[in-house]
């Protein structure tokens, strides 16, 4: 006999803030069963309402309680272009778009309006995924290991899933059904920022303007030397740590670098704490390495990351999932799990003391 379907939809819009990824699944049986895409990009004015609120500035509340009804009517849209024909959703799951990440200080804070997104919908929203964990003593992430376990773990096997987006994160699933995984460092968003600073572009397609560059090894010892990079797991961090005014302290210390190889190097230390992070997640030896996020895109990246690890790389398209449909995947799960009462944080992972079920629900 067929199960019926359970339908979610999951949304997640990252720190490159250039729009929501979205996708309809269905898990029914327990199964995960991708049914569509769909990306929104932000409107421009948007984008740049979400940038600002990056950092400390005048009018704080009223501006990211605009920028949150903005980003609703966004999700709404994503979600109309996913609605299945005749099929009924039980809920949208949206991750919302993270403004401020203080795990130390007890709090995370992604902006967002799920009683407009309910309202607008008429569907049932489940959000405000990484609070919980982070009151019970976690960080708040990253939260995806577990869902990368359930869709891409193989007994037997190593594995290693690599989330690059604006942030790397590292997911190791053993092949005895363990899992770790931490955030790494900067992914895109250091590279990101420098690009939009030297040539007003938002990103370095397939990292080409990098791979004309010269990798400075100065440069690069003083990036490494970041406290960040040195800690155990768990950890987690973001924009609060690593943006342009971090890089521009550090680059005063190697003056006279041409920007593009700036960029190079970048680029190197995206590569080179990723491969460190795996390195040292005590994940011995590994079967295979997997590519997901926005920065399975960047072919310079992906070569680079190969030549630290001294193994193939591959993008999560592999396994059957696109790398840029993966985090929205992982929160329509998440979004599933709540509605069954299942925990969707791994404690091993964030730090929590123990299982907590994620999210809160906004009926329609």
């Amino acid at each position: 006999m067929t199960a019926s379907p359970e339908l979610f939809i999951g949304l997640m819009s990252g720190t490159s803030m250039d729009g929501v990824d979205g996708v309809l699944a269905d898990f029914a049986g327990g199964a995960i069963n991708t049914l569509a895409s769909a990306f929104m990009p932000f409107p421009a004015e948007l984008r740049s309402a979400l940038m600002a609120l990056q950092a400390a500035g005048d009018n704080e509340i009223e501006r990211e309680a605009l920028a949150a009804n903005g980003l609703a009517a966004s999700y709404a849209a994503c979600v109309e272009a996913l609605l299945p024909p005749g099929g009924k959703v039980q809920a949208i799951a949206v991750h919302g778009q993270t403004t401020r990440h203080r795990p130390e200080l007890g709090f995370t804070r992604q902006t967002n309006n799920p009683a407009l997104l309910a309202e607008l919908t008429g569907i049932d929203v489940i959000a405000d995924f990484r609070s919980r964990d982070v009151a019970a003593g976690g960080q708040g992430a990253p939260l995806v290991p577990a869902f990368h376990q359930a869709q891409f773990g193989q007994e037997g096997q190593t594995r290693v899933v690599v989330n690059i987006g604006g942030f790397g994160n590292i997911s190791v699933l053993h092949g005895d059904g363990r899992t770790g995984g931490f955030d790494t460092g900067p992914g895109n968003v250091l590279m990101d920022a420098w690009i939009g600073r030297h040539q007003g572009l938002e990103y370095d397609a397939d990292g080409a303007w990098a791979a004309g560059g010269k990798v400075s090894q100065p440069l690069l010892h003083v990036l490494l030397a970041e406290p960040y990079f040195a800690l155990p797991a768990p950890k987690s961090t973001g924009r609060d740590l690593f943006h342009l005014d971090w890089l521009d302290a550090r680059l005063a210390d190697v003056p006279g670098l041409a920007a593009q190889d700036v960029q190079a190097t970048l680029l190197a230390l995206s590569a080179r704490t990723i491969a460190d992070g795996i390195r040292g997640s005590g994940a011995g030896l590994v079967d295979a390495v997997y590519v997901c996020g926005g920065g399975a895109y960047n072919g310079a990246l992906l070569r680079a990351l190969a030549a630290e690890l001294g193994t193939t790389v591959e993008s999560t398209a592999v396994l059957g999932v696109a790398p840029n449909r993966v985090e929205a995947l992982a929160f329509a799960w998440l979004g599933y799990c709540f509605t069954k009462r299942k925990a969707g944080n791994m404690p091993a992972v964030t730090g929590a003391r123990g299982p907590r079920i994620l999210g809160a629900l906004y009926p329609a």
